[in-house]
């Protein structure tokens, strides 16, 4: 009798989830029924939503996604070899569980009682969320076929041996895992701080002060922050909302419905005042709460597979931008034309006729457009919308409250209002240009400077600020806590400085010249970038120091140099061994955002075609042949 062959996949969150699900459905085609298989998923937190999506967290913290637009499934828009397994999104699942097999009830109540009235528009809590992963994860495991065995391991990887020839031997905490194939699926993971805060960490110690660096929001000590504590908090993305409600409902304050619209905060009395600044100056955009009005844009239209790009590595701004500039305004444009006809001047087929033959940049796009859409308000503005506080100057800090609170509340009218429908057409634009940078860039590589300051910096920096901002009723409790004196807009181009005479972080925008603002405590509110040289996960420290492992990095003629924080990998998601002189392992794979890749979540929209869904498949149909051809 043959040896039952084995795949330990270490990590069992979304992406080990989303893995083991294309396993379940490509089985039957390529593993012979005499052949068994044993799957071993390897993670310290419960398998399924992994460490992020852990039941385990603040009820407080809420998806940045309705319901109707999370999935873990294939469907008829996906491009993949294998069979497409459709399945529900959180929102069907929540709304007839026990229509879905394997049922189980969810065991805590207030979750149970959240997906009996979660609608398909709401924006989940990341409890919601963990109770549907740990459901796929059931389902992917009911759906492997009689010869393929599951074992789960709450339990950490420390080490990770064997000669490429032969077996693999994962050393966990209590046992040791022999396998044919080893798979990586790790994930978001923390890094120790970098250089960069280092400056900021030897003050906060030297005055007795506090200073918060990167992190996941959940996962940040955040007890060091007094009642009534001034403090400086750099950055206004989904970490920044996290915190803001940790440190206010956290601590036991309430937001109530105001008379006159909107809410009022009640304060406990435990919260500290927030100073908050940012490159921008502002929050993300609210999440849209409304649908198309029009049909969905056909995309991609003129940034895909077919995109004609120069030879050699490549230019961000100068290659790639204008034709995705270009694509985000066939999104909003389509959107306007279809939804709103009343507010264009002439047909959606002549306007079209005419802006496919014009560059972005050009001024005739400019002049089609003006003619074309009456209303300068209706009208797409990148650069504005990437920086709607450039040259913002006032006379003092009680305007610059003003400013920023009608900047919040329009940003919140427009994202609640479906005459303004087009700006979810560019939404879908940014969506099908991230999945189709996927696909192109492995073929075309940017230049080290391109990659570090326009791809890894400005790009995925404009995209999250359009299109991942968090729900509008968030920037609605931020408008309550700044008329409740808890909140305090710096400006933007905010810059931070260690104030040793006065022991404090002094914090200035050159929107308000001459005035800054002292705090006695720092928070960096921003995930902290992929890093292997910090990483905190023992696996991939221990491999980097044995040399199994490397950091992808880019290197330009003229010897600048950018390394990414990933690992390397060949385009079928295989480890390059500098042991092996930089050659593909045979049997180690490394997969998933963003230990090796920049792709989106594991998760994703209905009907989208997602990366990670595609890579999920190509990488489960070549374990499998490789396995079966070795049984």
């Amino acid at each position: 009798m043959s040896r039952v062959p084995v795949l330990v996949v270490v990590g069992a969150g979304p992406r080990g989830t989303g893995l083991l699900e294309r396993i379940a459905a490509n089985a039957p085609e390529l593993l012979a029924p005499e052949t068994g298989l044993d799957i071993h998923l390897v993670d310290p937190h419960p398998p399924g939503g992994g460490r992020i999506w852990r039941h385990a967290q603040s009820p407080l913290l809420r998806m940045n996604s309705m319901a109707e637009d999370v999935t873990m499934f294939t469907d008829e828009r996906s491009t993949l070899l294998g069979p497409v397994r459709p399945g529900p999104s959180l929102a069907e699942w929540a709304a007839e569980p026990a229509a879905h097999r394997p049922y189980r009830p969810v065991e805590d109540p207030d979750v149970a009682d959240e997906l009996r009235t979660l609608a398909p528009t709401d924006f989940p809590t990341r409890r919601a969320q963990s109770a549907y992963l740990d459901w796929v994860l059931r389902r992917s495991a009911a759906e492997l076929p009689q010869n393929v065995r599951l074992f789960l391991h709450r339990d950490t990887a420390w080490r990770l041996t064997g000669d490429p020839a032969g077996p693999q031997h994962v050393h966990l905490g209590g046992a040791v895992l022999r396998a044919d194939r080893v798979v990586l699926a790790l994930g978001h993971l923390d890094s120790a701080p970098g250089p960069e805060t280092a400056a900021a960490r030897a003050f906060a110690a030297r005055h007795g002060r506090t200073y918060v660096p990167p992190a996941f929001t959940a996962d940040a000590d955040l007890d060091g922050l007094a009642p009534g504590e001034q403090v400086v908090v750099r950055g206004l993305g989904l970490a920044f909302v996290d915190l803001v409600a940790l440190l206010t409902e956290g601590r036991g304050g309430r937001f109530v419905a105001h008379p006159c619209g909107g809410l009022r905060y009640l304060p406990s009395g435990r919260e500290p005042v927030l100073h908050v600044g940012s490159r921008r100056g502002v929050p993300y955009h609210a999440k849209t709460d409304y649908r198309l009005r029009g049909p969905l844009p056909p995309l991609p239209r003129y940034f895909g597979p077919d995109t004609e790009l120069p030879d050699g590595p490549l230019e961000f701004r100068r290659d790639l931008w204008p034709a995705m500039a270009k694509e985000i305004g066939f999104g909003y444009y389509h959107e306007l034309f279809h939804g709103h006809p009343g507010r264009t001047a002439v047909p959606w087929d002549a306007f079209l006729a005419a802006y496919h033959p014009l560059d972005w940049y050009s001024p005739q796009r400019e002049a089609l457009v003006a003619a074309a859409v009456p209303d300068p308000d209706d009208r797409l503005d990148l650069e504005r919308l990437d920086r709607p506080l450039a040259g913002l100057r006032v006379a003092d800090p009680a305007e610059l409250q003003r400013h920023l609170r009608r900047y919040l509340r329009a940003d919140l009218d427009r994202r609640s209002d479906p005459r303004h429908s087009a700006d979810l057409g560019a939404f879908h634009a940014l969506l099908s240009l991230y999945g189709q940078l996927v696909r192109l860039l492995p073929r075309h590589p940017l230049t080290a400077r391109s990659t570090a300051n326009e791809l890894d910096g400005w790009w995925n920096g404009f995209f999250s600020f359009y299109a991942s901002g968090p729900p509008g009723f968030r920037l609605d409790q931020l408008l309550a806590l700044a008329d409740a004196g808890l909140l305090h807009f710096l400006g933007p181009d905010v810059r931070v400085d260690l104030d040793e005479r006065h022991g404090a972080f002094r914090a200035s925008s050159p929107a308000l010249p001459g005035h800054h603002v002292h705090g006695t405590a720092l928070v960096d509110a921003f995930l902290p970038p992929p890093s292997l040289d910090r990483t905190a996960d023992p696996l991939l420290h221990r491999l980097l120091d044995e040399g199994r492992i490397d950091e992808e990095h880019l290197t330009d003629p003229d010897g600048h140099t950018y390394r990414s924080g990933l690992i390397r990998t060949d385009p079928d998601a295989r480890l390059l061994d500098p042991a092996l002189g930089g050659r593909p392992h045979p049997r180690r794979t490394a997969l998933g955002a963003p230990t090796t890749t920049r792709a989106p979540a594991a998760f994703a929209r209905p009907r989208t075609d997602a990366p990670a869904f595609r890579q999920n498949d190509a990488v489960a149909r070549r374990l499998l042949a490789e396995l079966q051809k070795e049984a």
